[in-house]
This record gives structure tokens, C-alpha cells and sequence, in this order.
């Protein structure tokens, strides 16, 4: 795979910070299923350019978060503004077009199974624009060679593929509309270290060949954080919290993770388990 891994990546560093320029703002959010409360009083600005990753353990609303920079998620109370339209007021059509400035990466890469690896790469440019099938087949080629995969593979089905290579296509699919903001879900889960590194240089490799790409990243794989975020947001479960305690508990830079003042965000960046432990034998089992 050294084929397209042919120089060390750039890091892109000082991100603009001025809200004039930011592309997503995120003010007071609250985000509650039935009695359920997943994110609380949450302030985000994301300027364009910028690679934000979200940290923080299982059920700490890392998902919820980004699912409701799209409006897949509608806030409890608060505002999602995508370039300074906040989501929650515009018509289904308005936010189905919006939606096409963002690509997704999701977790399993979930392809369609039916459709070849052309097929699932084009279908965003299907779907959404009025391109020619030529054009569609070129774009296909394109995004599949930034990925490192070949142009041989565009009639072979995922099942064909290996768990990297169908990460790789998600990705590219992910490319095909030329996005302005990447979203990725938990991009390295389930892949070895070397394609797990793999996948981050190819964050880094998008950020570098379509500028000013924001991308937002949300994983437990520190290795990845520490590689290609110039921010990171770590949250924290709201069932463990204080009723007066934020739940983001850190908003930095990556490389003031480990010095940290709170021992949460120590913890977790180190993997330590000791409190944790003792908190989960102090836990009541449902129904006590």
C-alpha cells in the first residue's frame, strides 16, 4: 500500500479562528430522548478548515453530537447553524440539499451490498446531480485513486473486499460530491494498527487535496486524535455529572491532553481504569 503513501504528510497548522469564518455553531444544545438527557447546554464554533475530533467514552452523546450537526438529530432546545442557517427551520428539501456539502464516513462504511464498488461510490453524484454516466464513471475512478484503490476493483461487490478496502471506499463515496465538511464515525474501528494508519493518512491526504475541508472525527483510537486533529472536544456522560458541571471537559489542542488538569481527561487519554472500576462495583444493578 506504499503506493500512494509516496511522501509524509503536511500538517495544516494555525486553523482560522474567527467566527466570521466559522462554518458550524453549535449554541446551548440539549439533546433528550423520552427521559433520557444525552448532551446538555453544549457551545461549539467550527471554523472552516479546521479538523476537530471528539473524544469521550461509550455514551457520552459523541454520535448524538454529530449527528445533530446534520439535523439527523433534532436538538431538545438549542440552535445547529450550518454557514449561518440554522437547520431546524429549513423545509425537508432545503436541508436534503444542504446535506450535500457534507460527507460521511460511518462506522462499518455500510455500503450497499446489491451495488458494485462503482455503483456505491457514484450514487451520491446519481442521486444529486445531473451528470452524465461518463462523468459519473470518471469521478468514481478519481476518488477510488485518492483512496489508493485501483480502477479494477469498480465491479467487484464489498463482500469481495476486505474490512480496510471497504473503509477506503466508504471514504471515497464520502469524497464523490466534494464536500465542504467530513464526518467520520469511528473511522478506525475494527481495523489493525498499519490500516488503522492508513485511514489517518488519508484524513490528512483529503484535508491536504481538497482545501478547506473541515472534518470531524469522532473515535476512542487516541492515536488517530493525536495525529490529525488541530482541536480536540473531549465529552463526558451526563449520568455522571453534577447538574452544574459542563459536560465538555476539555476544548484544545491535541497536545494538551496529557497535562490536563482534570483527571478525567488524563485518565481516559492514558487508559486508566482504577476510579472507574471502583465507580462501576459502587453501581446498583437496575431495580435495587
Amino acid at each position: 500500500m506504499s503506493h500512494f503513501m509516496d511522501s509524509e504528510p503536511e500538517r495544516i497548522s494555525e486553523p482560522p479562528t474567527t467566527s466570521d469564518d466559522s462554518i458550524l455553531e453549535v449554541r446551548s444544545l440539549h439533546v433528550q430522548f423520552g427521559k433520557q438527557h444525552v448532551l446538555r447546554e453544549i457551545n461549539l464554533t467550527i471554523p472552516r478548515g479546521e479538523t476537530v475530533v471528539i473524544i469521550g467514552e461509550s455514551g457520552c452523546g459523541k454520535t448524538v453530537l454529530m449527528k445533530s450537526l446534520i439535523g439527523l438529530v433534532r436538538p431538545t432546545a438549542g440552535q445547529v447553524l450550518f454557514d449561518q442557517q440554522e437547520l431546524i427551520h429549513l423545509s425537508e428539501h432545503d436541508l436534503t440539499k444542504q446535506r450535500t456539502r457534507f460527507g460521511f464516513v460511518f462506522q462499518m462504511a455500510a455500503l450497499f451490498d446489491s451495488m458494485t464498488i462503482g455503483q456505491n461510490v457514484g450514487f451520491p453524484l446519481r442521486e444529486h446531480t445531473k451528470k452524465t454516466p461518463q462523468e459519473v464513471q470518471e469521478i468514481v475512478i478519481e476518488r477510488l485513486r485518492e483512496v489508493g484503490l485501483p480502477a479494477s476493483i469498480v465491479h467487484k461487490k464489498p463482500a469481495e473486499l476486505s474490512g480496510g478496502m471497504r473503509k477506503r471506499v466508504g471514504l471515497a463515496r464520502a469524497l464523490a460530491m466534494d464536500p465542504e465538511v467530513m464526518l467520520y464515525d469511528e473511522p478506525t474501528t475494527g481495523l489493525d494498527p498499519i490500516m488503522s494508519d492508513v485511514i489517518n493518512e488519508l484524513i490528512l491526504r483529503s484535508r491536504r487535496e481538497h482545501q478547506g475541508l473541515t472534518s470531524i472525527i469522532v473515535t476512542h483510537d487516541m492515536h488517530t486524535t493525536l495525529k490529525v486533529a488541530d482541536r480536540v472536544i473531549m465529552l463526558y456522560p451526563l449520568t455522571r455529572l453534577e447538574e452544574d458541571e459542563p459536560q465538555i471537559l476539555y476544548d484544545g489542542p491535541p497536545d494538551g491532553l496529557e497535562t490536563c488538569e482534570d483527571r478525567r481527561v488524563r485518565q481516559f487519554v492514558t487508559g486508566e481504569a482504577g476510579e472507574r472500576l471502583m465507580e462501576l462495583a459502587n453501581e446498583q444493578p437496575p431495580g435495587q
